[in-house]
């Protein structure tokens, strides 16, 4: 898009979104709707989803939800958003039950942009339902992941604007600790284990600590139940706030709280003991947790030891630009049709490089699909492969590599150009202008 034409359309759309402003209240301003779904209204509400870039805006956010590339958490991604395309980044993943997912993005550009970002949990068969999403001034958020689950993070920016962003996923416990003053080295029997000759399974941790050390509230909640069993001796059970599960704490040398009663993250429920089945045994308190379809695995929403983010090793100077591959490369990639799907893209195949991820890019290929591509397999499309020498009657550019595509410009009879690479049997080139487009490979081209 040339300056003046970028410059126009930017003005005509904060004009229009003005003067709509000024005639309504913006929809969903007061709210419980996310930013960018009050965003989206505006869009409609301007008239600006029945012009070519609002109404590719739209589109492009209902595609990234259909198509979220795989990551894995925790996670860290830098990017660039270009201000003169139509972009959003989607990202699948799956975390244990019981983790607190945090995310943060943090945006650079000579102007501040703003980048909508929601999380989703994917649902097969049915529509994605939104979960929760950043405030309009980009914030980090946390969600706790309290089922499992697959879940999607979109992030688009507003029309016109753009910029440099990173993308942070990073894992935690949702629930403290539950025994003062100990952590993870204090477990010596874990979720699962065998018990009474393997005739059932242990449902909870172990944590083992001095006698009559304090069991603390592990969140804010109301205790529904103080009493005894056998197995678990004295107990105490916490229903966490806003939360469809039960803390069972168990073994108690005494119980200090009280049925009802309303607690905060450290308040003290009981004293570490050995009552119950655990007489024969150190001081220890069991630790459970009770949903609806039995025991789960309690680790994952106390476990203090938290993967660190990983580190950023891919140069940051070639995104937003056209790269290509040095050698044969596998990639699983994601289409509208479907996530990783593993493909082998040949030497030289032209890649956008869209964001970079530890030791990798993050690219798109010309038929939209997208995927990690190590940055040691891909070197920049500037510089020339070879030569390419129109026929007799000359060639018409394409935009993308397809005969159907719109044509850029027309390479006049024995006219030469730059070959910058190759794409499913057309070659990009680029003229003495500086123009760059795509033809069907001939099948010699000139050195």
């Amino acid at each position: 898009m040339n300056k003046i034409k970028y410059l126009v359309l930017s003005a005509l759309l904060l004009l229009t979104l003005i003067l709509n402003g000024c005639k309504s209240r913006m929809p969903g301003l007061f709210s419980a709707r996310s930013p960018h779904d009050q965003y989206r209204g505006m869009l409609i509400n301007a008239g600006l989803d029945r012009t070519a870039m609002g109404a590719q805006w739209l589109s492009t956010a209902e595609k990234s939800l259909a198509a979220p590339i795989a990551v894995r958490v925790p996670f860290r991604e830098s990017g660039y958003f270009p201000a003169d395309r139509v972009v959003a980044a989607s990202y699948r993943f799956s975390v244990s039950q019981g983790q607190k997912l945090t995310i943060s993005i943090d945006s650079k550009a000579a102007s501040p942009f703003r980048i909508y970002a929601d999380l989703w949990e994917i649902r097969p068969g049915r529509e994605p339902k939104l979960l929760a999403y950043a405030d309009t001034l980009n914030n980090p958020f946390t969600f706790d992941a309290d089922a499992v689950n697959m879940y999607l993070l979109r992030l688009q920016p507003e029309l016109l604007q753009g910029g440099a962003y990173t993308v942070e996923i990073g894992t935690g416990p949702s629930l403290a600790f539950p025994v003062q003053g100990a952590s993870r080295k204090n477990i010596g029997s874990y979720f699962g284990a065998g018990r009474d000759a393997n005739t059932r399974k242990h449902e909870g941790v172990d944590i083992f600590a001095a006698f009559r050390t304090p069991a603390i509230a592990s969140a804010s909640g109301t205790v529904v139940r103080v009493n005894e069993n056998n197995l678990g001796g004295r107990v105490v059970w916490l229903r966490p706030d806003g939360k469809e599960y039960t803390l069972y704490y168990a073994h108690l040398d005494e119980q200090l709280a009280k049925t009802g009663q309303r607690v905060q993250p450290g308040d003290t429920l009981g004293l570490v003991g050995n009552t119950g089945n655990a007489r024969t045994t150190p001081p220890h308190l069991h630790f459970g947790i009770y949903a609806s379809g039995g025991a789960v695995n309690p680790l994952p929403f106390i476990d203090p030891q938290v993967t660190p983010l990983p580190p950023l090793r891919a140069a940051l100077q070639p995104l937003n630009t056209r790269m290509r591959t040095q050698s044969e490369v596998s990639a699983a990639l994601t289409t509208t049709a479907g996530p990783d799907t593993l493909v082998r893209l040949p030497a030289g195949t032209i890649v956008l490089a869209e964001a970079a991820s530890e030791d990798r890019y993050r690219v798109t290929l010309p038929d939209g699909s997208s995927g990690y591509i190590s940055a040691g397999r891909l070197r920049s499309a500037s510089a020339p492969l070879r030569k390419f020498t129109a026929e007799t009657a000359g060639h018409e550019v394409f935009d993308l590599p397809l005969r159907t595509a719109a044509v850029r410009f027309r390479l006049e009879p024995g006219e030469r150009a730059d070959v910058l690479g190759t794409y499913k049997g057309y070659i990009l080139i680029s003229n003495k202008n500086q123009e760059t487009g795509w033809v069907p490979a001939p099948a010699r081209l000139s050195r």
